[in-house]
C-alpha cells in the first residue's frame, strides 16, 4: 500500500475538476431552460458547481472507492486504519466527510502543513496505488 505522490494528486484534481465542471454546466443549462420556459427560480452557477462537486465525489468514492481520474492514474481511496496486508475501503461516513471537506476552497493548500490535503486529514483516509 503505497501513497501516491503530489503529481498524481494534481493530475487527479485537474481531470476530476474538468468532469464535474462539465456536469455543472450541463445542469445549469438544463435548469436555465426551465427558468425561461416554466418560471423556475433562477440559481447562480455556484450552486450547480459546488453541488456537482459534492455529489460527484460522494457517489464515485462511495460506490467504487475511486473517481474516473483515479481510474486513469491507478489510485484508490482507503481508510487510514488499513494495514498494508488488507486495504480497507473507506466507510460511508469517511466518504461523506471527505466530500464535504472538499467544499472548503483552501483544502489543497494544507499539504505543506499536514502532509496531506485537508479532506484526507479530516476524514481519516488516504489515496494509494491500486
Amino acid at each position: 500500500m503505497k501513497k501516491v505522490g503530489d503529481g498524481t494528486r494534481v493530475l487527479n484534481f485537474l481531470v476530476d475538476t474538468i468532469l464535474y465542471w462539465i456536469l455543472a454546466v450541463l445542469l445549469y443549462k438544463w435548469w436555465n431552460f426551465h427558468v425561461l420556459y416554466w418560471g423556475y427560480m433562477h440559481l447562480n452557477f455556484g450552486w450547480f458547481f459546488f453541488g456537482s462537486l459534492f455529489i460527484y465525489y460522494l457517489i464515485f468514492e462511495w460506490l467504487f472507492a475511486k473517481t474516473p481520474a483515479k481510474w486513469l492514474t491507478g489510485c484508490t481511496v482507503v481508510s487510514n486504519k488499513s494495514t498494508p496486508a488488507s486495504m480497507q475501503k473507506a466507510s460511508v461516513g469517511q466518504i461523506l466527510i471527505r466530500s464535504l471537506a472538499r467544499l472548503i476552497l483552501i483544502d489543497p493548500f494544507f499539504i505543506p502543513f499536514l502532509g496531506s490535503t485537508l479532506h484526507d486529514h479530516l476524514s481519516g483516509t488516504m489515496v494509494v496505488e491500486s
